[in-house]
């Protein structure tokens, strides 16, 4: 996982002990993967900046917003799970409607700090089967867009696609890195966690502490397919700062170097009217307390 300063299992462990350094660099990966590589899209890409993203205190984020949102719905930050103030959530820990004062640094499209917005609630967070949290913000997509004028980033609804150029914009380093999307991982084990159907970065993606909970963008959509968090450090295997690919047949595989993130397109499905979590909607992907 990267650590605020180091890795994509960011500073979860400040809350714990030091900030641990959780750095996380790509190198060279096959591609593998269910899901076909994509075709050349003719297509222009999409200017990625760092509009929309955020600093957190130990981590990246971003503000972001869904298909079926409204300029008059609280807006919402995503960042990782591992990014907790309070530390590492346990395997299998789902919170939900959590009160939060916790703070953001929205940035404009240079990387600029333009305003500090505040959380109400802690609406979603879990380290098992994915890692993410979702902070429910006092101010509305439409209050925000008026005061500072910049528009939160849309989650795409749909899986990525092998082969997509992306972006991976981190709010904490003002830093963007480029690359595409390797592959897909059945499961993703790290210490204690295990992550399902996990992004593999291409190489050129050698994210560092304090990218964890950044964006991560498909360059000809503008949109936000998968969330970074996590990488092989040292070539340990299944180990804190160290995880490990396996298989759908049990076989396991370790890339030093190489980061992943977590897809993103399942937490629209279970959000409804007002930007609100409800866990019992039909189809609801994210996994329940």
């Amino acid at each position: 996982m990267k650590r605020p300063l180091r890795g994509v299992f960011t500073a979860a462990l400040a809350a714990l002990a030091a900030v641990a350094s959780l750095g996380l660099s790509a190198a060279p990966a096959s591609a593998a993967g269910r899901h076909a590589a994509a075709a050349p899209d003719a297509r222009a890409a999409v200017t990625v900046d760092f509009a929309g993203t955020v600093s957190l205190s130990n981590c990246s984020g971003s503000l972001i917003r869904f298909p079926g949102s409204a300029s008059t719905d609280p807006a919402l930050v995503l960042s990782n799970g591992h990014c907790l103030t309070s530390g590492f959530l346990d395997p299998g820990e789902v919170l939900v409607n959590q009160t939060s004062t916790r703070t953001f640094g929205l940035l404009n499209a240079s990387g600029r700090s333009v305003a500090t917005l505040r959380a109400t609630k802690l609406a979603y967070a879990t380290m098992t089967d994915t890692d993410i949290s979702v902070y429910q913000l006092g101010r509305t997509y439409a209050q925000i867009q008026s005061s500072y004028g910049i528009s939160a980033l849309e989650v795409s609804g749909t899986h990525p696609v092998q082969g997509t150029a992306i972006k991976v914009v981190s709010g904490y380093w003002k830093t963007i890195y480029s690359c595409s999307i390797d592959g897909f991982v059945h499961l993703l084990k790290e210490g204690d966690w295990t992550w399902k159907d996990s992004v593999r970065y291409t190489s050129s993606c050698n994210t560092i502490g304090g990218t964890s909970g950044s964006p991560v963008i498909d360059t000809a959509t503008g949109k936000v397919v998968a969330i970074n968090n996590t990488g092989n450090e040292d070539g340990g295997r299944c180990t804190l700062n160290n995880p490990c690919e396996v298989a759908a047949n049990g076989t396991v595989t370790v890339r030093q170097g190489i980061n992943y993130a977590e897809q993103t397109y399942g937490i629209g499905t279970c959000v409804t009217t007002g930007n609100r979590f409800d866990l019992t909607l039909p189809g609801c992907l994210l996994p329940k307390p």
